[in-house]
């Protein structure tokens, strides 16, 4: 919504609130379009400025709201500039084996960061950025490390381990440059034998970078184990908990979040409550609980206060969260102000975040 001066009302403009005059009267409702007869009625009744409708109060969902802000506009213009800097980097490393540059990567990050005033709005500016489909594990491997630092940043981690846990968000996935675009991006379910040169890929990677620099060994072992799994059921080596590189399983949880708010051929990107959904759904005991949790926390506060539909096509406000069930809030109903509370109506979920 935008207030403009009543000289400067166009035929067509919409009213965004019900216009008053002098005795609190609506001489206009909100919602009406604006015609020349409209334009000589607010004049006859000396109203100076009127507020108008902008394309941002058409949107629907929240971030389809967050795409039409000038910050989000000017974020993806400068991930645009520094999005190409970045692939020459890593496809001047993996095509050529050049050294790989971290203090440019760096300041790639910190460039494409330097206008985003918080975390939860650098996650949201992430999840309205569209990846070109010639570019999806660039994609991945740029937007994990800009994670990285938002999830460095809920961790309490410190700067050196924060700068350290960004460079193994760059280069953990190095080894999927390796692999066949057509597998690694296929639709439909791969065969065994796809899935296991797909899994190939850690070890791939990991070998690249001890063959083409000095790695800290925190940035090799996330290569590798990124996709180990606390309880022992991942690859490539079936590692537990205490085996796994405490850097490898903060980037276990960056690669899962990322993939989950990104578009795939299959299903569309996930909504907040669903992404959490998807981890408790997976158990805790996958992961490092201490780090996910704090995570998850973070990501489910941040929506307090949006509205939501819900799976009976009802409409309401997140009012608090469970904390026992992060992807299961508290609802105040809009229609009557009714409270429903999500994580004893097992039977309904939310499925708009607005």
């Amino acid at each position: 919504m935008k207030v403009v001066a009543r000289i400067e009302l166009k035929p067509g403009m919409v009213i965004a609130e019900d216009i008053l005059n002098y005795k609190n009267e609506i001489i206009v409702m909100a919602g009406t379009k604006v015609t020349d007869n409209i334009i000589k009625k607010l004049a006859r009744q000396s109203i100076i400025a009127v507020p108008i409708k902008e394309e941002i109060d058409y949107s629907t969902t929240h971030f389809e709201k967050v795409r039409m802000t000038d910050g989000f506009k000017n974020f993806e213009s400068i991930y645009n500039i520094y999005f190409p800097v970045f692939k020459t980097c890593m496809l001047g490393a993996v095509d050529k084996s050049q050294q790989i540059n971290l203090s440019q990567l760096m300041e790639i990050y910190k460039s494409i960061i330097a206008g985003v005033k918080s975390g939860e709005q650098l996650l949201d500016y992430l999840y309205n950025l569209i990846p070109d489909e010639n570019d999806m594990t660039l994609c991945h491997c740029l937007n994990s490390a800009l994670i990285a630092g938002v999830f460095a940043t809920w961790l309490g981690l410190s700067n050196k381990d924060s700068t350290l846990l960004i460079e193994c968000a760059f280069l953990y996935d190095i080894g999927k440059f390796s692999i066949p675009y057509q597998i690694l991006w296929k639709p439909q379910r791969l065969t065994p034998e796809e899935y296991a040169l797909v899994q190939e890929h850690t070890r791939i990677g990991y070998d690249f970078l001890k063959q083409v620099g000095s790695f800290n060994h925190h940035i090799l072992r996330a290569t590798l184990q990124h996709h180990e799994r606390c309880n022992g059921t991942g690859y490539p080596a079936s590692l537990t908990s205490s085996e796994i590189d405490k850097f490898a399983k903060y980037i276990a949880i960056i690669d899962t979040y990322e993939a989950m708010t990104s578009p795939r051929t299959y299903r569309n990107k996930l909504h907040p409550f669903q992404i959490i959904a998807n981890y408790e759904n997976e158990g805790f005991e996958r992961y490092d609980v201490q780090a996910l949790k704090s995570i998850l926390s973070h990501i489910a506060a941040s929506q307090l206060g949006f509205n939501v539909q819900l799976s009976n096509e009802r409409l309401g406000t997140v009012i608090l969260i469970n904390e026992k069930a992060l992807s299961r809030p508290l609802i105040k109903l809009n229609e009557d102000n009714t409270l429903i509370d999500l994580s004893k109506e097992r039977n309904i979920r939310i499925t708009q975040v607005f």
